[in-house]
């Protein structure tokens, strides 16, 4: 999560535990899977960057065991510091500005962080500095260039609404600093900060009851960014909520782009 005063979803709003639940719902399986592959295990040191909400956090805990640690890291932690006990270690620390919280990690995990931090170069040699060598680096990030939709289906007028809220969004996403195309540089990006063994897939939800969830608690949370840069109105808001609480409509996410690779 990136240190500004513009930045949009901000983790003291009432509607980021939604949105962390939802993530938890969509991604976390693939999310898992990956971690899985890397081999975390009992006595393993992993860094959480952006740590965001407890669910992975919570699995990598378990994972690593009593001879293990966990550090978490985010600017703002109310919403991950219930998982702040052994072997987990919260710290407040800003991956784009400060010094990593230690090193020889075996593991550095982020996901849905770096397309938000303004020095995302300086990041991303942070989290690779802070592996030992052969220790794993796990990025996962969106791309909502790579498919701008809410409903890829456009077959209605609620779905014209809301993918012209969508479009919104992005503005107001891009104009705060983030880069909607991320998600796609990472392999290239890992291969130039001197990882080998880069490999990358992406995952893509097209419809379910957590991307509903997701999308109404970010349009809820950005409502009056939406109305003050003129980019939709209070009814327009109103209407499209209702349509997504209806449970009509196919609602998709941007893909999810993992990128992984291992330090020389």
């Amino acid at each position: 999560m990136m240190r500004s005063d513009g930045y949009l979803l901000d983790n003291r709003q009432s509607e980021a535990g939604e949105r962390f639940d939802a993530f938890a719902s969509l991604f976390d399986p693939t999310t898992f899977r990956h971690l899985a592959e890397c081999g975390v295990g009992p006595g393993w040191r992993c860094w959480e960057v952006g740590a965001g909400g407890t669910s992975v956090v919570s699995w990598l805990a378990k994972k690593v065991g009593p001879t293990g640690k966990v550090v978490a890291t985010d600017i703002d932690t109310s919403r991950v510091a219930s998982a702040a006990r052994p072997p987990v270690d919260v710290r407040v620390h800003d991956v784009g500005a400060e010094e990593p919280p230690g090193e020889g990690f075996d593991l550095v995990h982020a996901r849905l962080v770096l397309v938000h931090v303004p020095d995302r170069e300086r990041a991303l040699r942070s989290m690779v500095r802070a592996l030992r060598p052969g220790g794993r680096l796990l990025v996962e990030d969106a791309d909502p260039t790579l498919q701008p939709l809410l409903c890829p289906d456009e077959h209605g007028p609620e779905q014209h609404l809301a993918n012209r809220l969508r479009h919104g969004f992005r503005r107001l996403l891009a104009d705060s600093g983030a880069d909607l195309s991320y998600g796609r540089k990472l392999p290239r990006l890992l291969r130039e900060a001197g990882l080998r063994q880069v490999e990358a897939d992406a995952y893509f939800p097209v419809s379910s009851p957590a991307c509903a969830a997701l999308e109404s608690a970010t349009i809820r949370q950005v409502r009056d960014r939406l109305v003050a840069a003129g980019l939709a109105t209070d009814e327009d808001i109103d209407r499209h909520l209702a349509n997504v609480a209806s449970g009509a409509m196919d609602l998709a996410t941007a893909p999810m782009i993992s990128a992984w690779g291992r330090k020389p």
